[in-house]
């Protein structure tokens, strides 16, 4: 069994003051992208895990597939030798989901595979657990995302194409959120703009209105990220955000050849440039 996990990228970021259970308040527009990992699931004489190509991610406990391997079946009671093999796409702490998507790809392959009948809804409570960014990384498509991440409202959204671009480190989130309190606190607004130009379709009008909050502080940590920003945009982007935490950044395209024409500029300035779509869909099993 093959299952595709797109990655999701933050075309509105508005992060509010720390709550009590350490996380921040934020409202968000995610958007799931055609940018896959893939994980393979079968049965075996005796459990493997394997990520290809080798150190894009750990293969121990701290690997959300692992995590989210045990998680459910302490949940359903699941058991049985499983080969697991993670391709990996999607670069890891860029702000781009990518061990979340992984593990939205465990809970919906196990789900399929065992035929334990769990609901979407069900499982997306079950990857709260995982992470804040699980529960949309099963739901895909574009919602707004509220609370820590994972209160989600679907909203609608015409195809849009973006050219996904970093200069090759990765920043973690924890160290982002840290410098982000350092800062003057920011205040927590919805993204009416962004939400009413996504349902028409109005590429020029979500360009202008692209927010993430988190940005001045990744660029205090990793100055890079303000020059693969400028990158984008002088290479011809209608609109530039960073995505999540960092350091990866959105440049949004007018069509595919526009996307293709920005790459194509932008991959002198960036140690890693991709070309994505937005898609309908989270995570999701495929016959392999």
């Amino acid at each position: 069994m093959r299952i595709v996990a797109p990655a999701k990228i933050n075309l509105w970021f508005s992060v509010g003051p720390r709550r009590a259970d350490g996380y921040h308040e934020i409202v968000s527009v995610m958007q799931a992208v055609s940018l896959f990992d893939e994980l393979h699931i079968e049965p075996a004489d005796a459990s493997t895990f394997d990520v290809e190509p080798a150190g894009w991610a750990p293969e121990d406990e701290t690997n959300l597939v692992v995590r989210a391997l045990r998680q459910f079946s302490a949940a359903t009671g699941a058991r049985g030798e499983l080969s697991l093999r993670l391709h990996k796409n999607i670069p890891a702490a860029h702000g781009l989901a990518g061990g979340s998507a992984d593990a939205a790809a465990t809970l919906v392959g196990l789900n399929e595979f065992h035929r334990t009948g769990i609901s979407k809804k069900a499982l997306e409570k079950m990857g709260a657990a995982l992470g804040s960014d699980v529960p949309f990384c099963i739901r895909g498509g574009t919602a707004v995302a509220r609370g820590r991440g994972d209160d989600l409202s679907p909203i609608a959204s015409k195809e849009l194409w973006w050219v996904l671009a970093s200069s090759g480190e990765s920043l973690s989130t924890a160290s982002v959120y840290e410098e982000f309190d350092r800062g003057e606190p920011t205040s927590l607004e919805d993204p009416f703009d962004v939400a009413d130009a996504l349902a028409r379709g109005d590429t020029d009008r979500i360009a202008m209105n692209l927010r993430n909050d988190l940005y001045p502080a990744a660029a205090a940590l990793l100055p890079e990220v303000e020059e693969t920003g400028r990158a984008l945009r002088e290479a011809g982007a209608l609109g530039t955000v960073m995505s999540g935490s960092g350091p990866a950044w959105c440049g949004l395209a007018r069509d595919e050849a526009h996307a293709v024409d920005v790459a194509g500029t932008v991959r002198s300035d960036a140690a890693w440039v991709e070309v994505a779509c937005s898609v309908a869909h989270g995570a999701r099993s495929e016959v392999a």
